[in-house]
C-alpha cells in the first residue's frame, strides 16, 4: 500500500505575547513607539533617505529595551517564546542560546509595503504586532521551494495550507509569530487608513 509523507517541515510558530513572561500593556506600547518615532530623527532620516514608507528603527537604534521599560518586557518574554520554538525545532544548540541580535520598531501608513526578503546571519525571526487594522493585512510567507519548482503547476486554491505556495498568518495585535530566518516573507500593501504598528526581531546562536 503506498504512503505519502511530508518531509522538510517549514515551521511557524503563532501565539499570544502575553502567554509567557510579564503581560504588556499594548497602548502603553503603541504610544512608546510613536514616541520613539517622533524623536529618532537619524531613522526618519534613514527612512526618507532609502524610500521606506513610514518609520523604522532598524537602521538607528539598537537600544530599545534600554530607552523605554516596556521593551525590557517584550523581550522578556520573546525569549520565552523562542526557547519554546527551538524545543519545537528540536535545534541542538550545543549548550550555547539563542540570544536576541536586534529588535527594531515598524510603522507602515497607508500604501506602505515591505518587499519580500529573508534575515542573514540570524537563526530565528519574528514580529509581535502592536496594530493590526482590517485592512492591513499583515505578512505574507513564501514557500522555500519556489526556485525548485520549474514546470510544476500551480495549487488548487483551497489546497491544504502547507502546499499552498503562499501563507497569511493574519496575526491580530498582542500577537506573537516566529519563523526561521531563511523563510522569505513581505508585509504586503496596507490599505488601511491607519498605521500597521509592529516589532520586529531577529535571534541568533552564540
Amino acid at each position: 500500500m503506498a504512503t505519502i509523507k511530508s518531509l522538510f517541515a517549514t515551521r511557524l510558530y503563532h501565539a499570544k505575547l502575553a502567554e509567557f513572561g510579564p503581560q504588556v500593556e499594548e497602548d502603553e506600547l503603541m504610544a512608546s513607539c510613536f514616541s520613539i518615532a517622533d524623536d529618532d530623527q537619524a531613522g526618519q532620516q534613514w527612512c526618507a533617505e532609502n524610500g521606506f514608507p513610514g518609520y523604522t528603527s532598524y537602521a538607528s537604534l539598537t537600544d530599545l529595551p534600554w530607552r523605554f521599560p516596556i521593551f525590557a518586557s517584550v523581550v522578556e518574554a520573546l525569549d520565552a517564546h523562542v526557547a519554546a520554538f527551538a524545543e519545537d525545532l528540536e535545534f541542538d544548540l550545543e549548550g550555547r542560546e539563542l540570544k536576541l541580535e536586534d529588535i527594531w520598531i515598524n510603522i507602515l501608513p497607508e500604501g506602505g509595503i515591505h518587499t519580500s526578503h529573508i534575515h542573514p546571519h540570524s537563526v530565528i525571526s519574528g514580529t509581535t504586532y502592536v496594530a493590526v487594522p482590517p485592512g492591513a493585512r499583515s505578512i505574507k510567507l513564501e514557500d522555500p521551494r519556489h526556485a525548485m519548482m520549474m514546470a510544476a503547476p500551480g495549487r488548487k486554491p483551497d489546497a491544504r495550507a502547507e502546499l499552498q505556495a503562499f501563507v497569511y498568518p493574519n496575526p491580530q495585535a498582542g500577537d506573537v509569530l516566529l519563523w526561521e530566518s531563511w523563510l522569505r516573507h513581505e508585509v504586503p500593501m496596507n490599505m488601511d487608513e491607519d498605521d500597521r504598528i509592529s516589532v520586529s526581531f531577529n535571534y541568533s546562536w552564540s
